[in-house]
């Protein structure tokens, strides 16, 4: 997430909570409690998530180039016992050059 380079007014970064311990869920929570029960193949009800976005995010230093964006989000969810963290790209995956970073140890995720 340290890659993006905002400072030339390209892009945005936002975030949504939800606290769903006792109220409705909308779609976008009933679709996270879906991956984390497929992926985990465990039962799974968020208590709260946080979806934060990257959109059009330009790769680190933009002073030499806006064009190649990339929109993703993390959503950060818990049960308030076991918790999890999505990481969502873009459809195509990672659009920055890669190799023009000054880090050659790239990789897309955690750790």
């Amino acid at each position: 997430w340290d890659n993006a380079d905002f400072s030339r007014g390209v892009g945005t970064t936002f975030y949504q909570e939800f606290s769903t311990l006792n109220t409705a869920k909308p779609p976008f929570i009933r679709d996270v409690e879906a991956k984390v029960r497929r992926y985990l193949r465990s039962s799974y009800s968020a208590a709260w998530t946080l979806k934060i976005t990257w959109e059009k995010a330009p790769v680190h230093a933009a002073r030499t180039d806006t064009r190649k964006t990339i929109t993703y989000q993390a959503v950060l969810t818990t049960d308030g016992f076991r918790s999890y963290v999505l990481m969502l790209y873009q459809d195509g995956g990672m659009q920055w050059d890669y190799t023009r970073l000054t880090s050659t140890n790239v990789l897309i995720g955690y750790t």
